[in-house]
């Protein structure tokens, strides 16, 4: 069946689907923006690890009232951090409820659950006129990302930004202005390495099944935490960050860290969406969790005057892109936020990429980190033509509450990080199938697997959750 007709078809039976919970027209995109003087009142869903970092960062800008706290576990020992820091603030553990009961008091949420539970959030808080910061990557099916990029689109005065925070710091402004200058030209290759320890390293790869149900903790709503995905037993390997290990809830490094390494070259060198996606090498594929490694091809077109550029990504403990001479030292920034497991491991190379031009090779980290030319002796010829980078006028969270005040337009907006959160969807298709996609970017189709083309919109959602999959 054509995509375009599969996908009118599964949004015609979404709209005929019963049990929706259905928003009035009265209540529909009503877009409150926060006056200059006053503080953004934002909602935090998803409280622990990571989410709770990201709520304490927005607070700390000194821009915003936590007005509420959503989490499907409020009884956990990962939740009580915020919830002791904001002791009197309203308590939820679905985020439907609270929309319903405090939807006029809230102006902007921040979503820090598990990639799969983006979506529904997102849509909801869009619908209801709600700024939305969430965590990145944007979903973890491409089609759903589409949806969310469509339905920010609808509701233009909705604010929107991707948690990859480095998008607001040095690095983005170092390359945007070697960009503009014509220092980075004529890319044709970038080399992307994030070679930490994973949590899946390690597990048994010849796995027949998900892991044994175990006992659901009592202050945890199990079928809440699944929202729209197919039914799971509980199991500890499946929550607090193990989530990301399985192709069902997460996506593995490169939706973990490609954000962080990939993004500036993304936006300013115009990637788009590639026309291919190839797995050119799996250490331990299987059908449920992760590779140990995973060596990656993206290939994207010629863009006017900048020609056609491969990006290869490499993941896993001894699988390095080659290094170039005079690479010299690989550095970590120290603003790499810990991981839920409390520290960054050692690694062989540090989590970057390296950029190969006609003239020109450059080595970069994640995150913020600048990017430095190599080997060390061009840099030096090149010092004194390079130009004045300015500096970041807000961090990434402060550049969302401005926004949200009318101050600043964010530079992670949905527009941006949508195609790039899509790219890592479709890699990560590669190393689920194992295999190499074509891609039609126009179209967004894929068109030599036809399985591969239906995990593009992924299974049909569970009941009860239908009415998000409408713009």
């Amino acid at each position: 069946m054509n995509h375009y007709l599969s996908r009118r078809s599964f949004i015609s039976r979404t709209a005929m689907a019963g049990g929706a919970v259905l928003l009035s027209n009265s209540i529909l995109g009503q877009v409150k923006m926060a006056s200059p003087n006053e503080r953004v009142n934002l909602a935090g869903i998803g409280i622990g690890y990571r989410g709770g970092e990201v709520i304490k960062e927005l607070y700390k800008t000194g821009l915003c009232n936590i007005v509420a706290l959503c989490d499907v576990d409020m009884g956990a020992k990962h939740t009580q951090e915020l919830i002791a820091m904001f002791p009197d603030v309203p308590r939820y553990q679905d985020f439907r409820k609270m929309f319903d009961e405090m939807g006029n008091k809230i102006d902007a949420v921040t979503v820090g659950t598990p990639d799969f539970a983006h979506f529904a959030i997102t849509m909801m808080a869009i619908d209801l006129g709600k700024h939305v910061y969430v965590e990145k990557p944007m979903a973890s099916t491409f089609w759903e990302v589409e949806l969310m990029m469509q339905k920010a689109k609808k509701f233009p005065k909705v604010v929107t930004q991707m948690g990859n925070q480095g998008h607001s710091e040095a690095n983005y402004f170092q390359f945007k202005a070697w960009k503009d200058a014509g220092i980075i030209k004529d890319i044709t290759r970038i080399d992307a390495h994030m070679n930490m320890p994973r949590r899946w390293h390690g597990w048994d790869t010849n796995i027949s099944n998900f892991p044994a149900a175990e006992k659901i903790p009592e202050t945890m709503d199990w079928e809440l935490w699944q929202m729209q995905t197919l039914g799971h037993n509980y199991n500890k390997d499946f929550v607090n960050g193990q989530w990301r290990c399985w192709f069902d809830f997460g996506m593995g490094a490169l939706g973990d860290w490609g954000a962080h390494i990939l993004d500036t070259a993304h936006q300013f060198l115009n990637l788009g969406l590639p026309t291919s996606v190839e797995a050119v090498s799996l250490e331990g594929h299987n059908s449920f969790f992760f590779p140990m490694s995973s060596t990656l091809k993206f290939s994207f077109a010629a863009r006017k005057k900048m020609p056609a550029l491969d990006i290869n990504w490499y993941d896993g403990l001894d699988n390095l892109p080659p290094i170039p001479d005079g690479y010299g030292v690989s550095g970590l920034d120290p603003n790499i936020p810990p991981p839920s497991t409390g520290k960054l491991e050692p690694a062989k190379l540090n989590p970057g990429k390296i950029i190969y031009g006609k003239d020109l090779t450059f080595k970069g980290g994640s995150h913020a980190s600048t990017l430095q030319i190599i080997p060390e002796a061009k840099a030096k010829d090149l010092a004194n033509k390079l130009p004045e980078v300015p500096e970041s006028p807000s961090n990434h969270f402060a550049n969302f509450l401005k926004a949200c005040k009318g101050q600043e337009e964010t530079r992670s907006p949905f527009a941006i990080a949508g195609p790039l959160s899509q790219v890592f969807c479709l890699g990560v298709l590669a190393q689920r199938l194992n295999g190499k996609l074509q891609f039609d970017p126009q179209r967004k189709e894929i068109v030599n697997d036809k399985f591969a083309q239906a995990l593009l919109v992924g299974p049909p959602p569970r009941k009860g959750w239908e009415q998000y999959y409408s713009v």
